[in-house]
């Protein structure tokens, strides 16, 4: 479903339901928790995890730096900014994901 669902789900629950984005981030945390919970136990106990500890620093970095600056145009952007522009970059996603798809 994309980083957190950002690239499908939230859009998906902004443009066909109509809900602010502040709660479609929140109702998509909510779905795909029960799904994060068990997708982590199971890679807890194979060991997929380790390569994460060897780059914790850039991991953390990159989730401060992330979290910082997709931030930043909730304050400043209205939501008739916000909304297109997320219906835009789940267009561009997809057609990525298209063109990954027919190369393989």
């Amino acid at each position: 479903m994309g980083v957190a669902g950002g690239e499908l789900l939230i859009p998906t629950i902004v443009l066909l339901f109509g809900t602010d984005i502040k709660v479609a981030g929140s109702l998509s945390l909510a779905v795909s928790l029960p799904t994060m919970l068990v997708a982590f136990a199971r890679y807890s106990r194979d060991g997929s995890f380790t390569v994460l500890r060897c780059h914790a620093r850039l991991g953390i970095a990159l989730s401060i730096a992330g979290t910082v600056l997709g931030g930043l145009p909730l304050g400043v952007h209205p939501e008739a900014i916000l909304v297109p522009g997320l219906a835009l970059l789940l267009l561009l996603s997809s057609i990525k994901v298209w063109r990954h798809a027919t190369t393989e």
